[in-house]
């Protein structure tokens, strides 16, 4: 029972993929952060690409 134990703690395989989660909790913070900064003007860019076209056609 005490070897048991012992290995228990040991054992870091669970932890790893609690690390792997956070990165990628992390990174979806910044993909988020960072379109809603960027958000506004992308759209600005399409309306005058939009606007633009029916003069292209």
């Amino acid at each position: 029972m005490r070897n048991f134990i012992k290995n228990f703690a040991k054992d870091e395989s669970g932890a790893t993929a609690i690390e792997y989660g956070l990165i990628a909790a992390l990174i979806a913070v910044a993909i988020i952060g960072t379109l809603t900064l960027i958000g506004p003007k992308l759209n600005g860019a399409f309306k005058k690409v939009e606007a633009g076209l029916p003069a292209a056609t």
